[in-house]
């Protein structure tokens, strides 16, 4: 098969095409034949080398179908989504025209949405609910506010979707006035992000905000973290900003008395807690392909391109969602 391999450490012009024998899936794997994926910042660390020495085919996220599976669960044919499972870290990932991915984290999918707009759903839709729904505790339909901070990017595009969709005000946040509209459009309300914004969103709630989903990362917690009211929910889940390490100090005020911060990451996927069957797939694609989330790519690109997919990434000048389709 063919395969995009990360053949050095370093930058785009190291991921290069290459021919590799197509995994056998053991018992509890599931072989996929890759037919899109989207594209992660998380891949282009793994690229470089900044989270230590993974597997050279990288890709945490994919949607195909199924060529093989040894349990008889997922029939060949069948249309499925994966994420994560060691994608990209410890197994080879969706960099290639198959995959063998543990079965636990696969999904099945019934929809007439093409290959590129599923690609667009299942990373950034997936961790997005579980942000919202598990570490945020978001009641559908219940009201309450929330600060999506780095709402450009495509996991911030996502939240606000999700967010919108069970009842939320939103405000979301962004560095440039010429990607606000896309935000608008969405349904949020938008700011302009600035190293005091919790300023600005104490004028707008005087008494703090009930939930606030920080996704620039380190540089800006602290700021976040004032965000919130007493009983309120910071759950930082990106890192946009870089992840420079932060001094925290609770007894200068850093950490608001009363309020809950957690972390989230998709890599909890599959660890005790956090099972991928809590993330219903269907759920989130059936309102992608019924207009309810806004969430086509915002950039398609074939295969032999993604090194230029990755120069896209790391200008943060995307707007949305980067995937990938596979030649038929």
């Amino acid at each position: 098969m063919k395969a995009m391999v990360i053949e050095n450490f370093g930058g785009p012009e190291q991921l290069v095409v290459k021919e590799l024998p197509a995994p056998t899936p053991g018992y509890g794997e599931v072989l996929i034949r890759v037919r899109a994926f989207g594209i992660n910042r998380a891949e282009t660390y793994f690229r470089k080398g900044a989270w230590g020495d993974v597997v050279r085919v990288s890709g945490i996220e994919c949607v195909g179908e199924v060529a093989q599976d040894p349990s008889g669960v997922f029939k060949p044919g069948e249309t499925v989504a994966t994420i994560m499972g060691g994608m990209g870290c410890t197994r080879n990932g969706s960099y290639a025209e198959y995959t063998s991915v543990l079965s636990t984290h696969v999904f099945r999918v019934t929809t007439t949405l093409d290959w590129a707009d599923l690609a667009a759903i299942p990373e950034s839709y997936g961790t997005a609910w579980s942000c919202i729904f598990g570490s945020l505790k978001v009641v559908p339909g219940a009201g309450g506010s929330i600060v999506i901070r780095g709402g450009t990017s495509a996991f911030g595009q996502a939240a606000i979707n999700v967010a919108r969709e069970a009842g939320l005000s939103v405000i979301a946040s962004t560095r440039s006035e010429d990607k606000a509209q896309t935000l608008r459009s969405l349904g949020a309300e938008v700011l302009i992000d600035s190293p005091d914004l919790s300023k600005t969103v104490r004028k707008l709630y005087p008494d703090g905000v009930d939930s606030v989903l920080e996704l620039v990362g380190n540089s800006t917690l602290l700021d976040s973290l004032k965000m919130a009211r007493v009983g309120g929910r910071v759950c930082m889940a990106g890192f946009l900003g870089g992840g420079a390490p932060v001094s925290f100090d609770p007894l200068s005020g850093d950490m608001p008395i009363g309020v809950d911060f957690n972390f989230y990451a998709s890599f909890a996927l599959g660890t005790p807690g956090f099972p991928p069957s809590a993330i219903p797939m269907q759920q989130l694609v059936d309102r992608a392909a019924s207009g309810v989330y806004q969430a086509k790519p915002a950039r398609i690109f074939e295969f032999a391109d993604i090194p230029e997919a990755h120069r896209l990434m790391e200008t943060n000048e995307a707007n949305g969602k980067i995937v990938v389709v596979m030649p038929s």
